[in-house]
């Protein structure tokens, strides 16, 4: 059975959202068991059998608009269909699935307070400091003090370790930023990416951010974690506007 991480934010009815966790599929090796990621090196045919147990599971409206993440700042539409290179997709049309695949990097999803558009985003260190929170903010078309934020499973602050010159570009960008950095030794420093992109959004004015509990790197029977692992699969978040009752 699919395992899955609800989020506990106050979206409007009609939103429906979630992220998986690493069980429920069939996937085999250090992909075991419910990896969504078709780029990773695993079986095809156990990916796409993960991702119909996924539509299947949550009763999706489609197939989850799949990206071809680049930890960059581009974001598509979900009507502009399957592997776009970008590393956020909105979407206002009921029925469109938004996902990102993820494995340590933050996975940040965004709703209006009407219901009636939402987005999820790709948010690696290089993507946050690229941009990726705010272009994502600037393509909803509600202002940002009506957004939503949650923030999902990623590389927790007392794992995600790196060096002097990912802090760097942080505070170029924000001395602010320095509060989310704490040193770890021999010229090292351990990042929180909740908090930086905290400080991302609140600075789009976007002040409704839940979620940030969690720790890929450390919640080893739950969660994919690249920097743990290396060879490991990827888990989704998903956000969609439920269709009517009644609709195709």
């Amino acid at each position: 059975m699919i395992s899955l991480l609800r989020p506990e934010w106050p979206a409007p009815n009609g939103v429906a959202a979630c992220c998986t966790t690493r069980t429920g599929g069939v996937s085999q090796g250090p992909y075991a068991s419910l990896n969504l990621a078709a780029h990773v090196g695993d079986d095809p045919v156990a990916v796409g059998e993960n991702r119909r147990r996924l539509v299947e599971a949550l009763k999706l409206p489609a197939m989850p608009r799949w990206l071809q993440q680049v930890h960059g700042c581009e974001v598509v539409e979900a009507s502009d269909g399957p592997g776009c290179a970008a590393d956020a997709v909105v979407s206002g049309r009921p029925g469109e699935v938004c996902a990102v695949l993820t494995a340590d990097c933050l996975p940040l999803l965004l709703c209006d307070r009407d219901g009636s558009e939402v987005g999820a985003v790709h948010a690696g260190w290089r993507g946050l400091a690229a941009g990726v929170v705010e272009a994502a903010v600037g393509r909803m078309q509600a202002p940002p003090e009506r957004l939503l934020a949650w923030l999902g499973p990623a590389i927790g602050p007392e794992a995600f370790e790196v060096g002097e010159e990912v802090r760097g570009v942080f505070l170029e960008h924000d001395r602010a930023a320095a509060q989310a950095f704490r040193r770890s030794g021999g010229g090292r420093w351990l990042a929180d990416l909740y908090r930086l992109a905290r400080q991302r959004l609140a600075s789009l004015g976007v002040a409704a951010v839940y979620g940030g509990t969690h720790c890929s790197f450390s919640e080893g029977a739950r969660f994919y974690s690249y920097r743990r692992d290396g060879v490991t699969g990827r888990m989704a978040s998903l956000i969609w506007i439920e269709p009517e009752k009644g609709s195709e």
